[in-house]
């Protein structure tokens, strides 16, 4: 969606989209994963304590960036150069990846396997493009026909529908007690478009920001919901089901004051 948005030169839309999928990611989807486990989100990984600063960085990185109304070629090569720091920085840490694999299936039908898998992914590329071209086009659209800022659209709707995935991914894995892969999900979802996404569409088409009113309400509400995350997280390393009401009731009042706002 992102690269397609800077060809259809409506970059703005990958903006709004990458910062209201920040504030579902934090507040949302969390909340809703929270909800779903028995016991709410356990934080004690050092990986996803350790992980919660870059999380953060990259979430606030663009909205500093843009601050003087562009979102330029070189701001891409520092949000790009910060994930690769970040990926660096994970594959750094050997013991993250001592596990033994245990599997004694035969090279070739692993070989079978693979070439098979590859194919799939080849194919969900292609359908990825296609889907992404049909929501960029709707949404430039709808913002014709309706008026609407192309950033306000992004926030709402393209920022939502993103982050679907990840909230069915989120709440599928504390159904199934597997609460600990939840938090570093949803952490990943929001460093990498945050850096590597929008540095790629800032290279591809420099983000022009003249209207901030789309984005005025929204930086007040990804501040709000990284304050209450990073405080969850870091006060017993565990998100429970009342801080899940607390996040949930954050992205209701986001809502409600961006329509009110709008």
């Amino acid at each position: 969606v992102g690269i397609s948005s800077a060809l259809h030169n409506i970059p703005q839309l990958s903006f709004g989209d990458v910062i209201g999928g920040n504030v579902v990611d934090l507040t949302l989807s969390v909340a809703l994963a929270a909800l779903f486990a028995r016991k709410g989100i356990p934080a004690r990984s050092k990986t996803v304590q350790d992980t919660l600063l870059f999380t953060i960085i990259a979430a606030v990185l663009p909205i500093f960036l843009v601050w003087d109304g562009v979102l330029s070629r070189v701001d891409g090569v520092i949000m790009i150069s910060l994930f690769v720091v970040y990926v660096f920085w994970l594959f750094s840490k050997k013991e993250r990846f001592s596990k033994t694999c245990e599997d004694k299936s035969p090279i070739m039908k692993s070989f079978k396997g693979s070439f098979s898998g590859i194919f799939k992914i080849i194919g969900c590329l292609v359908i990825f493009a296609i889907a992404s071209e049909g929501i960029v086009r709707s949404a430039k659209y709808f913002a014709v026909t309706f008026d609407w800022p192309i950033a306000m659209i992004g926030l709402f709707i393209v920022g939502l529908g993103n982050c679907a995935p990840e909230m069915f991914f989120a709440i599928s894995a504390a159904k199934k007690k597997m609460e600990w892969m939840v938090l570093g999900d949803l952490m990943g979802t929001i460093v990498a478009p945050a850096t590597l996404v929008l540095g790629i569409v800032a290279l591809i088409n420099p983000i022009y920001i003249t209207d901030f009113s789309p984005f005025g309400v929204a930086r007040i509400f990804l501040f709000i919901a990284i304050f209450f995350f990073f405080i969850f997280i870091k006060n017993d390393s565990h998100i429970s089901k009342k801080e899940a009401m607390v996040l949930l009731f954050i992205y209701i009042a986001f809502i409600l004051t961006e329509l009110f706002v709008r």
